[in-house]
């Protein structure tokens, strides 16, 4: 198989495409011909050396794939080879051969491509866990997310289009307004030439509001801890901040770190504020909620309520231009790596 790896930790020159050996399923195991596979933040990270969780190099990395199943180990009965899937994966999937277990494969609706089911299962589980099993989201609530036009911003504001009257705001650079607004946000705010801070107040008064999902980290999460409403809840899932330009900088994660506020319980009980974190990578061996969930997406996919955007679809070949993309904040909607030669329909 053809894997994109990460030969060092560095910047984005540090990618190559190599041979490795072919996978064959093994027990409980189903194998995709991959066609289309998703890029996140945390493997940028990865690549960085800022993501602790990530194997190390050489390694491939990938949360995500979607293809179509070519063998399948014994006891699989649930799965034939010709099924067209989506698959979660802990690392290893940005490749065009991957053996997943079988319970981590999710048929395709017929209408769906491979490009968008790749960009449903890290951004689309991330967003419906933290709305509807973290957030408590209800009719009438208020809602920022950060990072608003991203892949995980764009599911949010899609899956808030489920409930009654709600109110959101997401932040993204002016030029992407026009699609935060096709996406359903009530207020998208230019984080680059106002406090967004100052602007949500402006609107909402001094109450705040009930969900603040915040990505960024350091400064960001206090920020987000002092918009809360009584009974608000932060839910922190990231710390892009950290990463400014291809390579790391230990000085600025020392930064980002001296930065990040020290919450109390009793300062939570006082103010009736919660915080919670959210690691999808970390939730793998939840099988039945993962499997619960990704069956609702995909419910709702087939309604046509949520249909993921995606911005690029890269071949492996290129994958240095994908990694950029996300470096640089440009992508609205999701980033797609495609295997060199694989057929898409």
């Amino acid at each position: 198989m053809r894997a994109i790896t990460i030969t060092r930790h560095g910047g984005r020159d540090v990618l190559a495409v190599l041979e490795h050996p072919d996978p064959s399923p093994a027990p409980g195991e189903v194998r995709v011909r991959v066609a289309a596979a998703g890029l996140n933040f945390a493997e940028i990270s990865a690549r960085q050396g800022l993501y602790p969780d990530a194997p190390k190099p050489p390694c491939v990395v990938g949360y995500e794939v979607s293809g179509t199943i070519d063998a399948v180990g014994s006891g699989v009965t649930d799965f034939q080879i010709g099924d067209r899937v989506l698959a979660l994966t802990r690392f290893g999937g940005h490749c065009d051969l991957l053996c997943v277990p079988s319970v981590s494969a999710f048929r395709m609706p017929e209408a769906m491509s491979f490009a968008e089911a790749a960009a449903i299962p890290v951004n689309y589980l991330t967003a419906h866990h933290m709305l509807f099993h973290i957030g408590t989201v209800h009719p009438g609530s208020s809602v920022l997310v950060h990072m608003a036009a991203g892949g995980v911003g764009t599911a949010v504001l899609q899956l808030l289009a489920t409930v009654p009257d709600v109110v959101s705001f997401g932040t993204a650079s002016a030029g992407k307004h026009a699609h935060l607004r096709a996406q359903g946000c009530t207020h998208p705010i230019d984080y680059r030439t106002k406090d967004y801070v100052a602007e949500v107040r402006r609107i909402v008064g001094d109450r705040g509001v009930d969900i603040v999902l915040d990505p960024l980290g350091g400064k960001d999460w206090r920020r987000s801890w002092d918009l809360l409403s009584p009974t608000g809840r932060t839910v922190a899932f990231g710390l892009s901040n950290v990463i400014d330009g291809q390579k790391r900088s230990l000085w600025r994660v020392i930064g980002q770190l001296i930065k990040t506020p020290r919450f109390t319980p009793l300062a939570a009980m006082d103010l009736n504020r919660s915080l919670q974190g959210v690691n999808m990578g970390h939730l793998w061996d939840e099988v039945d909620m993962l499997h619960g969930q990704m069956t609702a997406i995909i419910a709702l996919y087939d309604k046509g309520v949520i249909k993921p955007h995606v911005h690029a679809q890269i071949p492996f070949s290129d994958a240095a231009e994908a990694h950029r993309l996300l470096e640089d904040r440009e992508n609205l909607g999701k980033v797609v790596l495609i295997p060199d030669g694989a057929a898409q329909t």
